[in-house]
């Protein structure tokens, strides 16, 4: 893992970027939690770059939270204005284009939790990625994709028991995704919570790993980069 310091307008922020061993296949920029970038966060980015993948974990504020709770307040500042929450996503995949070794690579998206949700914002403004990929991510926005916009291909891994994620969220973004003309795919998993990726401990009842969810949802992100890609 190597530190990449990047910025959004006058913020600071810090990428881990992870290498293939030979020539990548395509860079990734791997969206975290709310929490930025955990040992689960960063294990699947260490997993990418194992699997030919150049991956750089995006920075959300600039700081590591020192609690849940400061980790809401920092998302607040970015995610109450659409516009300013985008801005500081953009950043990131330039930070990733950016790099030497990332030039001429196509370049994909994927986050867990509200990274998941930034992943498809991205797809929503039309940003020019192979694939978003959201694993337990929030799939509510401010500004709905339009009419033709979407060129990611989507994957969204889904536990269908996330309190946070309720079937009326689901139901209106398959509706948002189907007037967009988006390519979307759409992996629910039965009794599985929100979180499902994390095996580390909780506290919190909303969350829970599940290590079927995991295995499954990341074989069907590698599935669709080996069809996008070849």
């Amino acid at each position: 893992m190597e530190q990449i310091a990047y910025a959004d307008g006058a913020t600071a922020l810090t990428g881990r970027l992870f290498r293939p061993q030979g020539k990548p296949r395509a860079a990734v920029v791997v969206f975290p939690t709310i929490m930025n970038a955990t040992p689960s966060v960063l294990d699947k980015a260490a997993d990418l770059g194992a699997h030919g993948y150049l991956a750089l974990v995006a920075d959300f504020y600039g700081e590591a939270p020192a609690s849940f709770d400061d980790a809401r307040v920092n998302a607040a500042v970015i995610r109450s204005k659409p516009q300013v929450y985008r801005q500081r996503l953009r950043a990131s995949v330039k930070a990733l284009a950016n790099l030497p070794e990332a030039a001429g690579l196509p370049i994909g998206a994927i986050g867990f939790c509200m990274g998941g949700q930034a992943a498809l914002e991205l797809a929503r403004e039309g940003a020019p990625l192979f694939a978003a990929v959201s694993f337990h991510g929030l799939l509510g926005t401010d500004m709905p994709a339009e009419p033709g916009a979407v060129r990611a291909r989507i994957l969204v891994c889904h536990g269908d028991a996330d309190p946070m994620v309720p079937r009326s969220q689901v139901l209106d973004f398959w509706e948002e995704m189907d007037e967009a003309g988006a390519n979307w795919h759409f992996h629910s998993y039965a009794g599985v919570k929100h979180g499902f990726t994390n095996p580390g401990p909780t506290t919190n009842p909303a969350t829970a790993y599940d290590a079927s969810a995991d295995r499954q949802s990341w074989a069907a992100m590698y599935a669709l980069f080996d069809e996008v890609l070849s």
